[in-house]
């Protein structure tokens, strides 16, 4: 089997998304930090599908919707870019960003599988009525990949609005 794997320790897989809590970032980073290793950050392109897989290039795709343009699709990788630059400044820690096509679940899982990842780290399905009817239809990334996967999953919940970091909130 040939891998396209680095001869430097293996790294940290996060699937990222705009708009995405901040919790898994700060939490990948840390991790990151203490392991000394990599962090590769995935934003998926649910609006389109593989058609090819090959570890050495970049994934080739077609969009489910033609007339979307890919600037909208490098406008949304160059806004998560600078979240993860944000993020993760100051904390030492060298990150990658790819942009992966298809299912999102199964995306992460290959390219996990094509790095030689120690671990994924994914959030939790975000709050709301539609985000829990879509992850109903479609099921969450989440659970598919901690039931599927031979990597470690991590997966990471968001602070609810009324915890702080330390604990619950204070006043009242």
């Amino acid at each position: 089997m040939s891998s396209a794997r680095s001869s430097g320790p293996a790294p940290l897989v996060v699937g990222v998304h705009p708009g995405q809590h901040p919790e898994v970032l700060e939490t990948a980073a840390s991790l990151a930090r203490s392991l000394a290793v990599p962090v590769i950050c995935a934003y998926v392109d649910e609006a389109s599908y593989l058609v090819e897989w090959d570890p050495a290039r970049s994934a080739h795709r077609l969009s489910l919707h033609p007339d979307t343009d890919d600037d909208e699709i490098r406008a949304a990788a160059q806004g998560l870019r600078s979240t993860i630059e944000a993020a993760l400044a100051g904390q030492g820690v060298d990150w990658s960003l790819r942009t992966l096509a298809g299912d999102p679940a199964r995306a992460i899982g290959r390219l996990a599988a094509e790095s030689g990842a120690a671990m994924i780290i994914v959030g939790t399905p975000e709050r709301g009525l539609g985000h829990r009817i879509s992850a109903a239809l479609n099921g969450s990334v989440a659970a598919w990949l901690s039931h599927h996967q031979d990597h470690p999953v991590l997966i990471v919940p968001a602070r609810s609005p009324d915890r702080t970091p330390d604990g619950p909130a204070r006043g009242g």
